[in-house]
C-alpha cells in the first residue's frame, strides 16, 4: 500500500506566518469603532490605509508603507466625507487613487500624493452621488480602468465610470435585503453577491440579469461572504442554524449542493474570506478571533484542505491584504496581512520555508 493517499501532497502545509517586529509596527493609530463588517483596512505596494475615528466626519489615515513606528495625532487624513466611512478600495490600476464610500450616501475617489499627505485632504477627485442610504462596499473592477462598483443599505448596485462621474448601470430589484459582500470574478464580466435573505447570486452587470443563485447557502441569520475563485467557483463564509461558523465551496454550474462543506466553531465573528489565485489557498480571519486559518483549494475531493491556522494574542479588529506585486519574492513571501487592533496595526507575513 503506498503512503502518498494518506497524506495530501502539498506545497503550503508548512506556511509559517510570522508578526514583524514592534518597531515595524504603526503605532498609536485610532481604529474605528463603526459596527460594520468591512476590512478597515486597504494595502497596495506603495500605501496602506486605515479608516480611523474622526469626530464630526469620517476619515482614513493613508500612510507610506515605510512610515512605520508611532503615528503622530496630528498627522493628515483624507477627511472629505460627512459620514463615517465603511469601506476603502486601492485602485489596482493606479497606486496613488483610492475610492472610499460612507455613511454619508456617496462614494469619493481620490487621488493620493506621491510621498503621502503632507496636510489634510478634503478635495476628492470626483464624488459620485447615486444611493439614497449610506455605501457599505466600494470594489474597483479587476480588469478595466475606472470602473468602480458601489452596494449600499438601499440594496442597489452602482456601476461607475470614474473618469466621467456617470453611472454604467444601475442594478436595483435584483435584491431584496441588505447586500453583505459583493466579489468580481477573475476577469470582470460577472459578480457574485451575498444578501440578508440568505442568497447567493451571481451577476452579470451588462445584461444587469442573475446568471445563477443559491438559497440559503447558510443557513445561519448573521451575515455571510462571498468571493469568486479562479476557475469560476465560488467560495462563501456564513453561519449554520446552530450558529455555527461554516465554510462552502460551490460550483456555479450547479448551485443545487455545496462541493465542499466544513463547520469551524462556534465564535460570533464574521468571517473574512482572502484569496491567492496564484497558489490557490484561502486565508479566513474572523473578526474578533486571534487567528488566521488557510486553506487550499484543489481540483479532487474534498476540494478544501485545512492547511494550518496561524494564531496570536491580541484579537484582530480588521484586516489588511497586499496584493502580489508588493511581496518580498526572494524571501519566499506568499502572502503578506495587516491586522488592525484596537491601536496599531501589525503587518504578519506568511512564508513558505525553504530548506
Amino acid at each position: 500500500m503506498s503512503f502518498r493517499k494518506v497524506v495530501r501532497q502539498s506545497k503550503f502545509r508548512h506556511v509559517f506566518g510570522q508578526p514583524v517586529k514592534t518597531e515595524q509596527c504603526y503605532d498609536d493609530i485610532r481604529v474605528s469603532r463603526v459596527t460594520w463588517d468591512s476590512t478597515f483596512c486597504a494595502v497596495n505596494p506603495s500605501f496602506v490605509a486605515i479608516i480611523v475615528e474622526a469626530s464630526g466626519g469620517g476619515a482614513f489615515l493613508v500612510l507610506p508603507l515605510h512610515k512605520t513606528g508611532r503615528i503622530d495625532k496630528s498627522y493628515p487624513t483624507v477627511c472629505g466625507h460627512t459620514g463615517p466611512v465603511l469601506d476603502i478600495d486601492w485602485c489596482p490600476h493606479n497606486d496613488h487613487v483610492i475610492a472610499s464610500g460612507s455613511e454619508d450616501c456617496t462614494v469619493m475617489v481620490w487621488q493620493i500624493p506621491e510621498n503621502g499627505l503632507s496636510q489634510p485632504l478634503t478635495e476628492p477627485v470626483v464624488v459620485l452621488e447615486g444611493h439614497s442610504k449610506r455605501v457599505g462596499i466600494v470594489t474597483w473592477h479587476p480588469t478595466a480602468r475606472n470602473v468602480l462598483l458601489s452596494a449600499g443599505c438601499d440594496n442597489v448596485v452602482l456601476i461607475w465610470n470614474v473618469g466621467t462621474a456617470e453611472e454604467l448601470y444601475r442594478l436595483d430589484g435584483l435584491h431584496p435585503d441588505l447586500i453583505y459582500s459583493v466579489s468580481w470574478s477573475r476577469d470582470g464580466s460577472l459578480f457574485c453577491t451575498a444578501c440578508k435573505d440568505k442568497s447567493v447570486r451571481v451577476i452579470d452587470p451588462r445584461r444587469g440579469t442573475v446568471v445563477a443563485e443559491k438559497e440559503r447557502a447558510h443557513e445561519g441569520a448573521r451575515p455571510m461572504r462571498a468571493i469568486f475563485l479562479a476557475d469560476g467557483k465560488i467560495f462563501t463564509t456564513g453561519f449554520s442554524r446552530m450558529s455555527e461558523r461554516q465554510l462552502a465551496l460551490w460550483d456555479t454550474e450547479n448551485l443545487e449542493e455545496p462541493m465542499g462543506l466544513q463547520e469551524l466553531d462556534s465564535s460570533n465573528g464574521a468571517l473574512l474570506p482572502f484569496y491567492d489565485p496564484d497558489t490557490n489557498v484561502v486565508y479566513v480571519c474572523g473578526k474578533g478571533d486571534s487567528s488566521i486559518r488557510y486553506f487550499e483549494i484543489t481540483e479532487e475531493p474534498p476540494y478544501i484542505h485545512f492547511l494550518n491556522t496561524f494564531t496570536s494574542k491580541e484579537p484582530q479588529r480588521g484586516m489588511g491584504w497586499m496584493p502580489k506585486r508588493g511581496l518580498d519574492v526572494n524571501k519566499c513571501e506568499i502572502a503578506r496581512f495587516y491586522k488592525l487592533h484596537e491601536r496599531k496595526c501589525e503587518p504578519i507575513i506568511m512564508t513558505v520555508p525553504r530548506k
